[in-house]
């Protein structure tokens, strides 16, 4: 096994703790580059301002003339998606909220989603997920000790999403995605193929103990068919526009009493202890790193103060000790399967049957058989 010796950028906060970072011979590293391009083609100015945003709007109009819903939101009670339903009644735009909830909600996070549905009278969907099924999912990522413990919650945020919006036949998708507080993480420090069900299932069938039938798993058919034949379409409203989220919180907190919840996605108890516990602990992992050197890249943050924070705990050490307590009882398991578990050696999750090779072909063959599709049938 190789060492590194430890280095930091000079310009962000990112380290070797990524084992593929590289940096340049001022120290500057990857990632603010990869940055920086990805930046630079973004619009500056605000969304009142941007023809961007404001074209994206017009479109999503356009395309649901007498309908009961422009768009589909997800609704987390975080920042950019609550800014998000924000912007949702500033442009005039009547989407369908959807609350994905799996059970590991802050007080938070609800009082965040109620104050925002009701001051901006946006009808909520809630879907709730089967807890049984969802806990033994999680709990087949947790003791098979891959990395990304948030593939379930994400697979099946945007399967639940997918299939409310083929129910009440709405095209449309706001994505809360932004560059200028996500743009930096790591390939690493996650799954990258978050939709890839095979990996799922393989990892389920090996540590997992019951069934997944009533969760709302995406396949690779049923992905390809969403998004090439009936025309689904994700709208990254955050990205037509200069997004500043400090600026959003403080506009969420005048005038919906929004609650800022800490950390990045904190709004969930489950985000909190995996990117607050179990990274650092198992992986050695800080994915503040990232978040922060998002920040400073954007020009939303400085080096110093970023630096000034590190040197804080992820979050409070007796909540911590609250939360894996939490996790525990909610999960059925005792404290001591949990330490094992988290003194068993790390697993890829490239060490389960992935779908990467069967998705190319597939898409080869969807570009031929599209054309022969009646327009009636891929818009049913």
């Amino acid at each position: 096994m190789s060492y590194r010796i430890f280095q930091m950028c000079k310009r962000c906060v990112m380290d070797t703790t990524d084992p593929d970072i590289i940096f340049d011979e001022q120290g500057i590293c990857n990632h603010c580059k990869d940055f920086d391009i990805k930046f630079a083609k973004l619009p500056k100015t605000s969304f009142q301002e941007s023809t961007f945003f404001q074209d994206s709007i017009k479109e999503i109009k356009d395309s649901t003339r007498g309908k009961d819903y422009n768009c589909i939101l997800g609704l987390s009670g975080g920042t950019d998606s609550s800014f998000l339903a924000y912007l949702c009644k500033e442009s005039g735009l009547k989407p369908l909220v959807v609350h994905f909830d799996n059970g590991w909600n802050t007080e938070f996070a609800i009082r965040n989603i109620e104050n925002l549905v009701n001051k901006l009278n946006f009808e909520l969907y809630t879907y709730v997920i089967n807890w049984e099924e969802f806990k033994d999912l999680q709990l087949s990522y947790f003791r098979a000790s891959v990395i990304d413990l948030e593939v379930p919650t994400d697979h099946l945020i945007f399967g639940a999403l997918f299939k409310i919006a083929k129910k009440y036949k709405i095209h449309n998708i706001l994505s809360g995605y932004n560059l200028t507080s996500e743009g930096t993480m790591p390939k690493a420090w996650l799954y990258e193929y978050k939709f890839d069900r095979a990996n799922m299932k393989d990892i389920h069938k090996k540590f997992g103990t019951g069934k997944m039938s009533h969760l709302p798993t995406l396949g690779l058919w049923e992905r390809t068919m969403y998004q090439k034949f009936y025309r689904f379409k994700q709208y990254h409203l955050l990205q037509t526009f200069y997004y500043d989220k400090i600026q959003a919180k403080k506009l969420l907190t005048e005038k919906f009493d929004w609650k800022d919840y800490g950390g990045k996605h904190f709004e969930s108890v489950f985000t909190r202890f995996y990117q607050g516990y179990f990274l650092p602990q198992k992986f050695g992992i800080d994915k503040r790193k990232a978040h922060l050197s998002t920040l400073i890249c954007a020009g939303q943050m400085t080096r110093e103060d970023a630096l000034a924070e590190l040197q804080h705990p992820p979050y409070d050490p007796q909540l911590q000790k609250d939360d894996i307590e939490y996790v525990c009882k909610k999960w059925g398991i005792s404290r001591e399967e949990f330490d094992e578990i988290m003194k068993a050696p790390v697993r890829q999750h490239s060490e389960f049957h992935e779908e990467l090779e069967l998705e190319k072909k597939l898409h080869k063959l969807i570009q031929y058989v599209k054309p022969l599709i009646p327009s009636k049938l891929r818009n049913a």
